[in-house]
């Protein structure tokens, strides 16, 4: 499960960055089609925070859709899964957006 070590990466990120200050909410941004279970994030983060200055903190995750464009008919479209098929039947697509994974903001106590 490397949610695991993602959500390792991303509370050592906060805590190397904000030091001793109580943390009291992370929000991520989780694409669609980043690869990463929103769902295993969010039961390690309560995990991986006990014991830290993250310990109690609520986390919110934005599930951005993943859009793709395909280079045969132009046309742009949602992606949900990693399945990248245009409606018109072709796989020659490239992806805009939907791969993010990020830390949005951090609200401090």
């Amino acid at each position: 499960m490397h949610e695991m070590s993602i959500t390792q990466s991303v509370v050592d990120a906060i805590a190397e960055k904000l030091g001793d200050a109580a943390i009291t909410c992370v929000r991520l941004e989780i694409g669609k089609l980043s690869g990463v279970v929103p769902d295993s994030v969010r039961f390690c983060f309560d995990v991986i925070c006990a014991g830290t200055t993250l310990a109690g903190a609520s986390l919110v995750i934005a599930e951005p859709p993943g859009i793709a464009a395909c280079r045969d008919c132009a046309a742009e479209f949602t992606v949900d899964d990693l399945i990248l098929l245009c409606p018109c039947g072709s796989a020659n697509v490239r992806v805009l957006a939907g791969r993010e994974l990020r830390i949005k903001s951090v609200e401090v106590a």
